[in-house]
């Protein structure tokens, strides 16, 4: 039987650790994957840290996968060897629940995550089903396209169902994994695009991403410039602090929402009437399936999105991991087999 590397969490909370395991064959409905590259997303976590109900141990990592099919199971319709794919966030569904019912499978009752559910992309090979293939464009490098199955994706589909519209204010509170793209995607998509961080450094990154305002919060308040601009129509917050979530929502204009992708415990604050009088609201947006993958791969082509990455060996996992915890990463931290 061949054998394969692959990275694994033994426990909750254990550091990772190269093993070497028996190559996997797929099952019905399922794939095998030639690993060429897998994204380290902060998500990432829940599996490190068993922060995620339901994980079983021993446990690989990794939903940004990019790679080549080289083995298909039964009932598998349409996929074949040596088509290149990605796997994101997004890792099959049942089929069968109230929002799979209504082709809502990014909420599935039941839904599987790649890393969590089954094992991930931290391997030179992985299984995935069928229904979560979403295929890679000639044009995109595999180290490129990884993190655009994850951070890519939920910026944009957050953008894309936001409700503004070409020429509105648009805000991206965070210039950091999720923001550097988000910046680019908003001002593909036509927005007004205003990037909020903190320091006067990322002034002239978020300005050759596409932002035509950036907004340095440790020296101006956000909320009052964005006001001044007749307040923003919606305010992606890509950070995972919520008090700097709190802090912007009275920038936003009447009718305007913030949409919540950094994900944190802390609870976001703010006063009923600041809600009430301009109609404001705020929500949250997760992922999206693999045809909105594919439609941000597309998208990204054709509009010349790319990520700023760092790439390491599978050898160095547990290096790359860390580099991502420490904020210190510019901006992706991609895992190449």
């Amino acid at each position: 039987m061949k054998r394969m590397k692959a990275v694994q969490v033994a426990k909750p909370n254990a550091a990772l650790e190269v093993v070497e395991r028996d190559v996997p064959d797929p099952k019905e409905r399922e794939v095998r994957i030639k690993v060429q590259a897998c994204g380290v997303c902060h998500s990432d976590m829940f599996t490190v840290a068993g922060a995620f109900p339901g994980i079983q141990y021993p446990r690989v990592p990794g939903h940004e996968v990019v790679g080549i099919i080289d083995a298909v199971g039964a009932q598998v319709p349409d996929w074949k060897n040596g088509m290149r794919v990605g796997v994101g966030w997004h890792g099959g569904h049942c089929g069968h629940c109230t929002s799979c019912r209504r082709g809502d499978f990014i909420t599935c009752k039941v839904g599987q995550i790649p890393g969590i559910s089954y094992d991930g992309g931290y391997a030179e090979y992985m299984i995935a089903p069928f229904e979560a293939l979403a295929a890679i464009p000639d044009e995109l490098k595999s180290e490129d396209a990884a993190p655009l199955l994850c951070a890519g994706i939920t910026t944009f589909n957050a953008l894309r169902h936001s409700g503004a519209h070409s020429g509105d204010v648009v805000a991206i509170l965070g210039v950091g994994g999720l923001g550097h793209l988000a910046v680019q995607f908003a001002a593909k998509m036509g927005f007004k695009t205003v990037a909020i961080a903190r320091g006067p450094d990322k002034g002239p990154l978020a300005k050759k991403l596409g932002a035509h305002l950036y907004i340095d919060s440790t020296s101006q308040n956000a909320a009052e410039e964005l006001t001044k601009l007749g307040g923003a129509r919606v305010i992606i917050a890509t950070v995972t602090d919520a008090s700097s979530m709190s802090s912007v929502i009275a920038g936003l204009g009447i009718d305007g929402k913030l949409v919540v992708l950094g994900a944190s415990a802390e609870p976001i604050e703010v006063s009923p009437l600041l809600l009430i009088g301009a109609r404001r609201s705020i929500s949250g947006w997760p992922s999206g399936t693999s045809a909105d993958s594919e439609d941000t791969l597309k998208f990204s082509v054709h509009a010349d999105v790319h990520p700023m990455i760092e790439v390491f060996p599978l050898a160095r996992a547990a290096e790359a991991y860390q580099h991502m915890m420490s904020g210190k990463a510019r901006f992706r931290v991609v895992i190449a087999p």
